[in-house]
């Protein structure tokens, strides 16, 4: 890597290229997927939203990872509650400050839209991603509490 990394909103033009990378992201982890074809229609829709947010990192203009938000209204502060859905970067590019970069402009841009609070579910076997984010100030355990947050989940 040879460039400074860039940071950019996505337009609804780059839903192929968020697409493709959320399909990569996936099939890292051996999750069951759509294609990235039906990722690039989702995000065609997605990336029109006001509440949704689609941050690219960026090499020479060689999309390197990304970073998806969504935004919704809650009742414990004026502005919304913001939830980081995915954050990615390739695998081989890891560990060169990329994934904070992307963590860093997602917590600046949810500051200047008046975002209260962001939430991120995490696998718990997954410790470097856990440590990832612990490192970015977020926490499992509110302070003065002795038990972890969890995510239920349930498909409807």
């Amino acid at each position: 890597m040879a460039h400074p990394i860039s940071i950019r909103s996505a337009t609804v033009g780059d839903a192929a290229l968020v697409g493709r990378l959320l399909w990569d992201f996936n099939r890292e982890f051996d999750s069951p997927t759509p294609d990235g074809e039906f990722f690039a229609r989702r995000f065609g829709v997605l990336l029109a939203l006001d509440d949704v947010l689609v941050l690219l990192a960026e090499d020479a203009g060689d999309a390197v990872g990304f970073g998806y938000l969504t935004l919704r209204p809650t009742p414990y502060h004026d502005g919304p509650l913001a939830q980081l859905e995915e954050l990615y970067v390739r695998p081989d590019l890891r560990d060169r400050g990329i994934g904070t970069a992307l963590i860093t402009a997602a917590l600046d841009e949810m500051r200047a839209r008046g975002v209260g609070e962001m939430h991120i579910n995490v696998d718990e076997i997954d410790r470097d991603t856990r440590r990832f984010y612990e490192r970015h100030g977020f926490v499992n355990i509110l302070p003065g509490e002795d038990y972890r947050m969890l995510c239920y989940i349930r498909e409807l």
